[in-house]
């Protein structure tokens, strides 16, 4: 099990970019996928990126090719970089931890979560 910590979100214009970043706790993080995901209020969490434990990434659609997904277990966390951001990307962003280090796009793969950070977008 990990504890996850999100930072980073905020208010910014369309077209700006936001990094996120989560931190996490305990000693076996290498082994762990990671995956950032979001959700608005009324909707389902919706994926956004994940990484497996051997670097591989994914992305929601929505997403691909503006926001990047990276790691450093040294330090233990995964950053989210989000660039040319939209309106439709406001939304609670959480950090979530697959223990499995696979990174897929099921939110029920992943076992631990953050709490979320709120990033809002403004047109």
């Amino acid at each position: 099990q990990v504890q996850l910590v999100e930072s980073g979100g905020g208010l910014v214009q369309a077209g700006d970019s936001l990094r996120l970043s989560c931190a996490a706790s305990g000693r076996t993080f290498s082994t762990y996928a990671m995956g950032w995901f979001r959700q608005v209020p009324g909707k389902e969490r919706e994926f956004v990126a994940g990484i497996s434990r051997n670097g591989g990434r994914t992305y929601g659609d929505s997403v691909k090719g503006r926001f990047t997904i990276s790691r450093d277990n040294d330090k233990k966390t995964v950053d989210l970089q989000m660039n040319s951001l939209k309106a439709e990307d406001t939304a609670v962003y959480y950090c979530a931890a697959d223990w499995r280090g696979w990174g897929t796009n099921q939110k029920r793969d992943y076992g631990d979560w953050g709490q979320g950070t709120q990033v809002t977008v403004s047109s």
